[in-house]
């Protein structure tokens, strides 16, 4: 006998055994044996979804349990007669005195209250008078469908705690909120599942809606660069900078901190500003420094303030590898691996032509950018203290990538505080955290 149940579903070959054992009279316990299930899986079965059925010659005598011991008399208002009401004949009452009886309790077989519960099997099942009870293996099988779907649809939460969940989640998720920001600090206080929170945003249980959330609406799949131009990746300042020496560079110093970068334009002639990212992945934090032009100065007066402000020691403690594009502003890789003075001050590495995934982390960073400054429109407007209330919000969500934590927590832990206290870096409390274009109204 195999005593190792596999805890699955009756299936409804298994079921049809079921209705032939309980015809063959079989023990719950045999039963079992034969489709590998538990005796009491069977039991269950069987009395969930058995079907009652009159009894054939209903009328023919008295249903009552109490018919052979009962002396109950004078039920009927104005009786004169004192014959034991069993015994009485009205012509009016078609179905007896148990009809109007308070005593009355219907007699059972033996079979149906106790096992196997039905009447499967049964001798007597074509002449009894008492109620009968069958299992049928098809209409098991289809009660057991029914309850499937059934337990799965609908909203299973109370009234209270939809319009609980409605005040919470829907404010969060017009701010911008992420669902796994929302849970990162209030996970505690939602009585489901992120799954059935995305659920009930389906089916439009609450006030935000789908819109509100910022990747149900997918992008449109843009159509692959098929090529780049000719002697792009034999250029000159790739030299000894490609993606390929940099995987080198990692497996000789696995522990090397590395920082992605990249520019974040605004709508193509519409603008002359754009926005230089920095990008930490020890810890997921983002920088965002406002360039007046897409040039290689711009960006080289940028990496010498931060020498000059953070000290040449610093700068090299939190940027010793950079990996970045091929953007022209980005050309000049002697001057931004040294400071003014020719100290040596970072590695700069570049991603292969049109393989922006080799910096993915960064480029998909920039979504939470784009729901504040949607793209096409111009950076022109902000000054580096919008950058900065922008980069403290992002910074500030929570992300299942880092376990629920944010990327500024981790940065405190990770990254000198020389880094906060210069660009003010400073965490936006949980639910005060909005990225949504309302943040920068502009």
């Amino acid at each position: 006998m195999n005593n190792q149940y596999n805890g699955k579903h009756l299936t409804t070959t298994q079921r049809i055994y079921i209705e032939k054992g309980l015809i063959d009279n079989k023990s719950f316990a045999e039963i079992g044996r034969d489709i590998n299930k538990h005796p009491s899986t069977i039991s269950k079965e069987v009395k969930k979804y058995r079907c009652f059925a009159e009894p054939i010659n209903k009328g023919a005598r008295n249903p009552c349990y109490r018919r052979e011991s009962c002396q109950v008399r004078l039920l009927c208002e104005g009786c004169k007669t004192y014959k034991l009401c069993k015994m009485c004949f009205v012509p009016d009452r078609k179905d007896g005195c148990h009809a109007v009886c308070p005593e009355f309790k219907p007699k059972t077989c033996r079979r149906v209250r106790k096992a196997p519960y039905v009447c499967n099997g049964c001798q007597k099942q074509r002449t009894c008078s008492l109620p009968r009870a069958f299992y049928s293996a098809q209409q098991a099988d289809l009660s057991y469908r029914e309850l499937l779907v059934a337990a799965r649809d609908g909203i299973n939460q109370s009234a209270a705690d939809i319009e609980m969940l409605d005040r919470l989640i829907s404010p969060l998720l017009k701010q911008g909120q992420s669902i796994a920001h929302i849970y990162a600090n209030h996970g505690h206080e939602i009585p489901c599942s992120r799954r059935t929170l995305y659920h009930y945003i389906d089916k439009g249980v609450f006030e935000a809606r789908n819109i509100d959330l910022r990747r149900k609406v997918r992008y449109k799949t843009k159509e692959r660069k098929r090529g780049t131009r000719i002697s792009l990746a034999a250029r000159k300042f790739r030299i000894g900078r490609t993606y390929e020496e940099f995987q080198k560079m990692l497996k000789t110093y696995p522990e090397s901190n590395v920082v992605e970068m990249d520019t974040v334009e605004g709508g193509k002639g519409n603008g002359k500003q754009v926005f230089l990212t920095l990008f930490f992945r020890n810890c997921s934090l983002m920088l965002i420094i406002v360039l007046p032009e897409k040039t290689q100065d711009h960006v080289i007066e940028v990496f010498d303030t931060l020498s000059e402000e953070l000290g040449i020691n610093v700068f090299r403690e939190l940027f010793p590898v950079i990996l970045t594009d091929n953007g022209v502003e980005f050309q000049f890789p002697e001057r931004l691996e040294k400071d003014k003075k020719g100290n040596s001050r970072t590695s700069i590495y570049y991603c292969n032509p049109n393989c922006s995934w080799q910096k993915g982390r960064l480029e998909k960073n920039h979504a939470y950018i784009r729901c504040v400054v949607p793209k096409g429109k111009s950076l022109d407007a902000y000054d580096q203290n919008d950058a900065t209330k922008l980069m403290n919000h992002i910074n500030s969500e929570a992300r299942d990538s880092l376990n629920g934590s944010t990327p500024f927590k981790l940065s405190r832990l990770l990254l000198n505080h020389k880094l906060h206290r210069l660009l003010k870096l400073k965490e936006i409390k949980a639910d005060d955290v909005t990225l949504k274009p309302i943040l920068l109204d502009k």
